[in-house]
């Protein structure tokens, strides 16, 4: 068994080889809405894996800094993790809508 295949390179040449015929027989909006849905799909779950770890460590984060210092904050850590969380999640979406708007991309 070797420990680099070329599967997967064979996989990707033969997709990039499918999507240049498409272009020449000019069915290439199919493909090209199946790459963006394919683009859509990796980023969402890239997305996500990056989500869980932010949210270990602001888990982590709040339980070592905020519950050492003020004994019996059970809930009163649950909303600074709470307002940490809302407050990073609207911070990025405004840039990041910021920047599609400077882009001028539209969804």
């Amino acid at each position: 068994m070797h420990l680099l295949s070329i599967e997967p390179l064979h996989s990707l040449l033969r997709i990039v080889y499918y999507v240049n015929m498409a272009k020449k027989k000019g069915r290439f909006s199919f493909h090209k809405e199946l790459i963006q849905q394919l683009v859509t799909l990796s980023t969402s779950a890239f997305g996500l894996a990056a989500a869980l770890a932010w949210n270990d460590t602001i888990q982590q984060t709040v339980k070592e800094f905020i519950e050492p210092r003020i004994p019996n904050s059970g809930i009163l850590s649950r909303f600074i993790y709470a307002a940490i969380v809302t407050a990073l999640g609207v911070i990025v979406t405004f840039e990041l809508s910021r920047l599609a708007s400077r882009w001028g991309i539209r969804k």
